[in-house]
């Protein structure tokens, strides 16, 4: 089966936006204009295809990230209407396959936004036009800025009353990026809202038909045309920037730049990150995505576009590099493990580089396992095809792979190479759980590794000194999905504990100490003796071991069992029992017996040496954080800043947007648990808040003792 659409008409992208700026109804719209579907889901109905989950339907909100696979031929080529024959030759020509993977907007599930961005090639930032830049937009934003994914904007909702195109683009500009720029104007606003220029052909664009689905040239309005000959002025000049060729051109005859041209120097510096194109619309109403689909096929990259991806060689530790063709050795990465109720375990991979086929043996290099490749799925949201091979530079999903977990690489086993993992940020609150019936014991304890399986930021575990299963997530909604999930999908039914804060603790300045440890019991005894010093990291440096010994005084063979008993001991904590973080461990002596040392006594002599230097390292309690936004009517302000005050919050800005304010605080997330009941009875009702985990800091001597006295 030959390959039918060159890598160079292939798209990876992702729709991410904060939760409610109408990504999933984007996706919907996009799946309806490419014939995926055959009406349209509506979030609001329960109805959206990308949101299969039952969850997902009941809240409104998207939790699993969704892929999907679709065609689209650019709607500039149709336009005005084309027989039969000569739209199968257009596709011929120019139709693009298109992977989107809809990710969540909801912080506590910041995981699949993170993971997707990995593999992906573009993304379609989608912006509510009426709140701009919100929290989730920023967060998701680094997440792209970190694996340098190029991106188009889409500023939707713009039918809302409110909506404010300028205000919207401001707030990009302002908060996130100087390098945004319009490629398109709103035909009127709010429910006037009726059309879209496109600014470097000059062209208006209506939308007809069944739901928007035929667009039309329309004539632009006598009262915007000044403001598109001034933007489109504009356009040009930041395009011509980023090309010397272009820019002289632009500086002798600007109106005879021809938009090819213009166009193709857009798309290069769009892929480079010198411009990212904005466009607008609204998607409930059926106007903007079939634009904004041109504008992927127009300016996002295809594989061929960006960088050969790199790697290690697990055999030599050099460094290789894959070129997305289809000719050179598989190396695919596996980004998300999923449980299909009718299929078992899913594993879904960006193929990088060569052909995946049906049947064959791969290396997972990341595990040093074999794997067999059994089913290969294309994935259309919760639908699957059946595929004998999957080519470079596409997204699928492999049932029943034994060994491999988010972020391992998949390879060929003559040509190894271990691509950069995925990295996850660390749980911030837990739960006690614990089984109704003794039946559902043993069906908790499978049912929560596969979903440890899937969600890296999920963690599970026991309390040491009860013995209670604790599971740990990104906030209370994770938690809260998790246990949902354990009833439906496994039918294990929980009692859940109080939300508790995943505390840590750290030191403050550097001390030392040596552990020994010696038995002599008849026969053979134990010996094991170091010595150690601990520094502290900066918030946020977790850890650190460095082996200084210098002449042998411990075999090289022990130093692994020091490190072992060191993170043991850290992982007891000695404050409150909580782990300790943020340390940098140098072991620089010690000394062993010929025949006593062994692995187990040096493992507990580093534990001691460990736990002796951080009783004088200045221990402190450290808590998370959370970055707040609130929304609420002025006259309840006062009230809400008071509040947030009183929580031990910090107040970093207040803005004003329409008739409501904003306030953005930072507070500890010991102090959010029930906000939004509180919330809403301050409020009448009328206030609403986002959250998302900041940083670590440390507790107040006052709160830090009453949370140790607490655990004892």
């Amino acid at each position: 089966m030959a390959r039918k659409y060159p890598i160079e008409r292939v798209r990876n992208i992702g729709i991410i936006a904060h939760i409610d700026a109408g990504k999933t109804t984007v996706s919907e719209r996009a799946l309806f204009y490419t014939g995926v579907s055959h009406k349209i889901g509506e979030v609001h109905e329960g109805e959206a295809i990308m949101d299969w989950m039952e969850q997902e339907r009941e809240r409104g909100i998207t939790i699993t990230s969704a892929t999907t696979t679709c065609f689209w031929l650019p709607s500039y080529y149709t336009i005005g209407g084309v027989d039969e024959k000569k739209l199968e030759e257009l596709k011929g020509l120019y139709e693009h396959r298109i992977n989107i993977i809809d990710t969540p907007g909801h912080i506590d599930f910041t995981v699949e936004v993170k993971r997707s961005l990995r593999v992906l090639d573009g993304a379609v930032v989608v912006f509510d036009g009426v709140a701009g830049v919100e929290p989730q937009s920023e967060t998701n934003w680094h997440y792209a800025d970190e694996y340098k994914v190029p991106r188009i904007c889409f500023i939707n909702k713009l039918d809302r009353t409110g909506a404010s195109f300028e205000k919207s683009l401001q707030s990009i500009y302002d908060q996130l990026t100087t390098k945004a720029v319009a490629i398109q104007l709103p035909i009127g606003i709010e429910s006037n809202f009726v059309g879209v220029v496109d600014l470097l052909t000059e062209k208006a664009y209506g939308f007809e038909g069944e739901l928007g689905k035929d667009v039309k040239e329309i004539p632009i309005p006598d009262n915007i045309k000044d403001e598109v000959s001034e933007r489109r002025h504009e356009l040009i000049e930041k395009i011509a920037e980023t090309d010397e060729a272009l820019l002289e051109k632009y500086l002798e005859d600007e109106a005879s730049l021809p938009i090819a041209e213009l166009k193709t120097v857009l798309r290069k510096a769009t892929i480079r990150l010198d411009i990212i194109p904005v466009l607008c619309g609204s998607a409930l109403k059926n106007k903007g995505v079939q634009l904004m689909l041109d504008a992927v096929v127009d300016y996002l990259p295809a594989p061929t576009d960006l960088p050969p991806v790199t790697g290690i060689d697990p055999r030599t530790n050099k460094e290789l590099q894959r070129k997305p063709s289809d000719d050179e050795p598989v190396a695919a990465l596996a980004f998300k493990i999923a449980t299909d109720p009718y299929v078992g375990v899913l594993t879904y991979f960006r193929l990088y580089s060569g052909i995946l086929k049906r049947g064959s043996y791969v290396l997972n290099a990341t595990q040093d396992k074999q794997e067999r490749i059994g089913r290969i799925l294309r994935m259309h949201a919760n639908h699957r095809e059946e595929v004998d091979e999957i080519y470079a530079g596409d997204l699928g999903a492999i049932v029943g792979l034994k060994n491999t977990t988010t972020g391992d690489t998949l390879t060929d086993p003559n040509h190894p190479i271990v691509l950069e993992t995925i990295t996850f940020p660390e749980p911030v609150i837990s739960v006690r759980i614990e089984p109704k019936t003794k039946a559902d014991q043993e069906k908790m304890s499978t049912a929560l590794h596969k979903l440890g399986n899937e969600d890296p930021t999920f963690k599970m575990g026991a309390d040491q000194d009860t013995g209670e299963t604790i599971i740990s997530g990104m906030g209370e909604l994770h938690l809260e999905i998790i246990i949902d999930r354990l009833k439906r999908e496994f039918g294990v039914e929980t009692d859940m504990g109080r939300p508790r804060v995943a505390y840590k603790e750290t030191i403050s300045k550097e001390a030392e100490a040596e552990g020994k440890f010696i038995r002599q019991s008849g026969g053979r005894g134990q010996y094991g003796h170091v010595r150690l010093r601990i520094e502290p990291l900066e918030r946020g440096g977790g850890f650190e071991f460095v082996n200084a010994i210098k002449g042998g005084s411990i075999p090289s063979e022990f130093i692994p069992s020091v490190e072992k008993g060191v993170k043991e001991a850290m992982g007891r904590g000695i404050v409150a029992g909580y782990p300790i973080t943020d340390l940098k461990v140098i072991l620089y002596d010690g000394s062993y017996h010929e025949v006593d040392s062994s692995d187990i006594a040096f493992k507990v002599a580093g534990s001691m040496a460990f736990q002796e230097a951080a009783k004088h390292a200045g221990l402190k309690l450290v808590e998370p954080i959370m970055n707040i936004q609130v929304i609420v009517p002025e006259k309840f302000l006062g009230d809400v800043t008071g509040d947030v005050s009183s929580k031990r919050g910090r107040i970093s800005s207040m803005d004003e947007r329409d008739n409501v304010r904003v306030v953005n605080a930072h507070i500890p997330l010991s102090e959010m648990f029930g906000y939004s009941t509180t919330l809403r009875s301050m409020t009448q009702g009328r206030g609403s808040f986002n959250m998302e985990f900041s940083h670590y800091d440390v507790v107040p001597q006052s709160v830090s003792q009453e949370i140790v006295e607490g655990r004892k």
